[in-house]
């Protein structure tokens, strides 16, 4: 019987000695594995993503930016690059069909500060009096249009060039200044200019100041 006892004992030291080593190599295991993954973890640099866009580069600028407000022209239509010259009239909304703003979305104009505004004005200024010589030149085509080649010329007079979206077709124009777009008609017997905001999606292969005539 004593000996029986002895034995029993014997065998639960080992089974104690067992469990206390399994118990340290799970630990050292847990430890490395932790370490282990914190280095993996910084040697991996963070993911940045990029929080704007390159502004556009400027042309037709004023000698000094203009800070006056525009003043207010009484002009209730918006030029189109097909001629068809957009109404704004007041209470349009009322006989909309249901998701209208929602389909038309990709219509809708970049907003512009007093500040914007101003200067785009005063870039407008600058393009018509460039138009203008091309005008007093005359030499017009079929429906008072003058050659495209003409229009871009006066252009690039005020620096203004295919990286600035300049899309010229049947008597319309439109550039982006790099501050704001500025679209109208050049004809024998016709100037005009408009300041407004690149639009959301502008007419593929036009530029950003090109109303798209599409649809969704």
């Amino acid at each position: 019987m004593p000996k029986s006892i002895s034995l029993s004992m014997s065998g639960t030291r080992l089974l104690g000695r067992s469990v206390t080593a399994a118990v340290l190599v799970a630990a050292t295991l847990s430890a490395c594995g932790t370490e282990q993954g914190g280095r993996s973890q910084s040697a991996v640099p963070p993911t940045s993503y990029p929080t704007s866009y390159p502004p556009r580069p400027k042309c037709a600028q004023p000698a000094e930016d203009a800070t006056a407000p525009p003043t207010a022209r009484p002009s209730s239509s918006r030029p189109s690059a097909d001629g068809d010259r957009s109404q704004e009239r007041s209470g349009e909304n009322e006989d909309r069909p249901p998701h209208y703003a929602e389909n038309h979305a990709y219509r809708v104009q970049g907003s512009l500060s007093e500040g914007e505004r101003a200067q785009g004005e005063a870039s407008a200024s600058l393009i018509r009096r460039e138009l203008e010589k091309v005008r007093e030149e005359g030499g017009s085509g079929a429906y008072g249009v003058f050659d495209e080649q003409r229009i871009a010329a006066a252009l690039k007079r005020l620096g203004c060039g295919k990286e600035h979206g300049v899309y010229i077709g049947n008597g319309f124009y439109s550039v982006h200044t790099g501050v704001v777009c500025v679209s109208g008609y050049v004809k024998k017997d016709e100037l005009t200019s408009e300041v407004h905001g690149a639009y959301a999606e502008p007419q593929p292969g036009t530029g950003p100041c090109v109303e798209n005539r599409g649809g969704h």
